[in-house]
């Protein structure tokens, strides 16, 4: 799988939390749960300060490597961290670099296909924060474009 490394800025991410793991299929459950609840529960709407109307899933606070439990965060990029509620997390992803891969097709089995080959390429990977940006420029949800950047040692 192809993928190019870029330089990124410091981000700011809000968005509600979960606190999940890879193992027995535990995480598909909890991320499709969390990224619904986001919508339906008309969560995303009430962030303020988005930068852009694009999505994103932020994968942090790993207890090891990716076999091992990790904070979820279903949300958007945000011009400043304003506290909104308890149930709003505020996440910064740090300033670095990190591997992208542009992904094309739908959101549920694209996504989960590049992970898989993801946790099998030799990436120097830092473990503090990857994430996925969801580009929302087409209303094809079969044919979506997903930027996936996993952070990686300098």
């Amino acid at each position: 799988m192809k993928y190019e490394i870029v330089e990124l800025e410091e981000k700011i991410i809000q968005g509600i939390a979960i606190k999940t793991t890879n193992q027995d299929g535990k995480s598909i459950k909890d991320i499709g749960e969390t990224w619904q609840r986001l919508f339906t529960d008309g969560i995303y709407e009430n962030i303020p300060n988005k930068i852009n109307g694009k999505t994103i899933g932020l994968y942090t606070k790993y207890e090891g490597d990716y076999t091992k439990p990790y904070l979820f965060i279903a949300g958007a990029e945000v011009r400043k961290g304003e506290k909104i509620n308890k149930e709003i997390e505020s996440i910064v992803i740090p300033k670095g670099k990190y591997a992208k891969f542009i992904i094309i097709g739908d959101i549920k089995n694209s996504v989960g296909e590049a992970w898989q080959e993801i946790w099998n390429m030799d990436l120097k990977r830092k473990y503090i924060c990857d994430f996925e940006e969801y580009q929302n420029n087409l209303g094809d949800m079969e044919k979506q474009e997903i930027h996936i950047y996993i952070g990686i040692e300098d």
